[in-house]
């Protein structure tokens, strides 16, 4: 499972460097990504351009 140990990673190297400021940079991304996904083949998708 090569998804795993880049979440390990990422974690590793979050906690030993101290950077705490990528965490909300990082959920984000990661809601915009799932926003994306979500809304892409769905009857909401011409309402979420009006967000943007």
């Amino acid at each position: 499972m090569p998804g795993i140990s880049i979440l390990k990673e990422l974690w590793g190297f979050l906690m030993e460097r101290k950077k705490w400021w990528l965490f909300p940079i990082i959920i984000i991304l990661l809601l915009l990504g799932l926003l994306i996904i979500f809304t892409e083949s769905s009857a909401v998708a011409p309402f979420i351009y009006t967000l943007f």
